[in-house]
């Protein structure tokens, strides 16, 4: 089909997206993404990723600890200004806006609050400012206001925006998704909630998915919050193998989609 296109959608995950840095290699050599699009810290690597950054370079960020290390506690944290600093996000943000812009389609997703209500940016309308709101957990950072409204962590309801890439005009979707099921308490009580707000929809028959998630897993609260090597290491290696590995059968396989998870 002359008009095929093939979406990589990056879902939330903190820390653990470094297991989307080793997909993507995999993903360059089997099937590279003609769309882009993110949530939370999937967002982080998906906007490099449009703006051309090579696996090995979004490989080498993960590995260094002063661009992937983003979360360092407040002196005196409370439920009012959040319990990280947001200074070194806001740093990364602007550095990742700085040094790439998108070359291929990309979008983000937002919860708008007070309303909870997820909303769907696309380059060229996303600021590092944008890019800071996606990874705004609740409780642990603060909401990021843009054009008098306030916004957090779109992986707070849409883990895995499926749907904005279908609305870009996806034919495939690539899912890479960090966070497919969890024994973190935190984690299943996101979900739980998300689902309440979230309105569930299918995607359309003829888009294809196929979804790459860890087939181990990847740690506990402290893995996904504070930056380690060794952990790094182990779920960049993890990733490609991962995903070299499903997407050789879907090419030995060609007419089969795998279902999402979550």
């Amino acid at each position: 089909m002359a008009d095929a296109r093939t979406a990589l959608v990056l879902s939330a995950g903190g820390l653990y997206c470094a297991y989307q840095a080793g997909a993507y290699r995999a993903v360059a050599e089997h099937a590279p993404p003609d769309i882009v699009t993110g949530a939370s810290a999937g967002a982080l690597n998906g906007w490099p990723i449009a703006g051309g950054c090579s696996p090995e370079q979004l490989i080498e960020r993960w590995l260094d600890p002063a661009t992937s290390d983003l979360l360092r506690l407040l002196p005196r944290p409370g439920p009012a200004n959040g319990y990280f600093d947001v200074s070194l996000l806001r740093e990364q943000t602007e550095r990742i806006v700085t040094e790439f812009q998108p070359r291929i389609p990309f979008g983000l997703t937002l919860v708008e609050i007070p309303r909870f209500r997820t909303v769907f940016f696309r380059h060229p309308h996303i600021t590092a400012r944008h890019l800071e709101a996606t990874c705004a957990i609740p409780l642990f950072m603060p909401s990021v206001r843009i054009d008098g409204v306030r916004y957090i962590d779109g992986g707070v309801i849409d883990k895995l925006p499926l749907q904005g890439a279908v609305e870009m005009g996806a034919t495939t979707i690539i899912a890479v998704d960090a966070l497919p099921s969890s024994d973190l308490w935190w984690l299943r009580l996101g979900t739980a909630f998300a689902r309440r707000l979230r309105r569930k929809r299918e995607l359309p028959p003829d888009v294809r998915l196929i979804t790459i998630s860890p087939s181990e897993p990847l740690g506990d609260t402290n893995s996904a919050v504070f930056w380690k090597r060794d952990n790094i290491e182990r779920w960049i290696d993890l990733g490609y193998r991962d995903a070299a590995r499903v997407l050789r059968q879907v090419q030995e396989r060609p007419g089969v989609s795998v279902p999402a998870a979550g």
